[in-house]
């Protein structure tokens, strides 16, 4: 069934993870003094990066996964949750601003298609748009049964991720966060979008994916279609608990900003 003493479950997934690490580390540490003289070891961010990357790692090389893969459906949007949300939260607001900055900004033309990119319309449509087609029933079970496939579906899973992200907690100067109000504005937006898109399998009469059908229960009266509508409940309920939370924490830091509340 599951062997719990094996962490490696997709090689180049776990590999690049391990990689990141480490050009970041170096990065942070012998190249600090060149990249960015007089800074200070970045110790919070640093701390943050590398809990996202374990993170990160959970989700896609551990046991988990293969649970999540191979059984059970709710775990599988679990692990994807984790990657949408703390793990792409914690590895962006562990880059310093001198580590990204100037790399940005050598290029305009990489500027201006960065500045494209996090924009706040099409950061939130790219992220509406891929956790909505990778639940589509072909192409799910299509990453399910291809290892390559899976491994691109986690990959665009944390680009998107990324970029939903970017406009609320940028580390960049050059690409800064936006402001309190348009926050607001932007993850109201993005809350209507995801409950729409996620009702469909949380309100389906029937398994969509042949693969949990068929699987061995690993949690005795836990069917395909209950394990089908708890998977829905946790994308929808974890996605508004982010969202809403967010939209809470971004108004009172508005409100506390302007001398509302003090």
């Amino acid at each position: 069934m599951i062997d719990w003493g094996q962490w490696h479950n997709e090689p180049i997934a776990a590999d690049l993870i391990i990689l990141a690490g480490w050009f970041y580390a170096i990065l942070a540490g012998p190249l600090r003094d060149r990249l960015a003289p007089g800074e200070r070891w970045p110790a919070g961010r640093v701390l943050r990066f590398l809990s996202g990357l374990v993170l990160l790692y959970v989700a896609v090389a551990s046991p988990l996964d293969r649970i999540g893969g191979l059984y059970l459906f709710s775990a599988h949007v679990g692990l994807q949750l984790v990657i949408l949300y703390p793990a792409a939260a914690l590895v962006l607001s562990g880059i310093p601003p001198w580590m990204i900055d100037p790399w940005v900004a050598r290029s305009p033309f990489r500027l201006a298609c960065l500045r494209l990119a996090v924009h706040p319309v099409v950061a939130g449509a790219v992220f509406v748009a891929t956790t909505t087609v990778w639940y589509v029933p072909r192409l799910f079970e299509g990453a399910l049964q291809s290892e390559a496939l899976h491994g691109l579906e986690h990959g665009l899973f944390l680009a998107a991720a990324v970029l939903f992200w970017w406009p609320l907690i940028s580390p960049s100067r050059a690409l800064p966060p936006i402001g309190f109000g348009s926050r607001l504005i932007y993850l109201f937006c993005l809350e209507v979008a995801l409950t729409a898109v996620f009702s469909y399998i949380l309100m389906a009469d029937h398994p969509m994916y042949p693969t949990y059908v068929l699987a061995p229960r690993l949690i005795a009266g836990l069917d395909p279609l209950n394990d089908q509508v708890l998977g829905g409940f946790l994308l929808s309920g974890g996605s508004s608990l982010v969202l809403v939370g967010a939209l809470g924490v971004t108004f009172l830091r508005w409100a506390k900003k302007s001398g509302a509340w003090t």
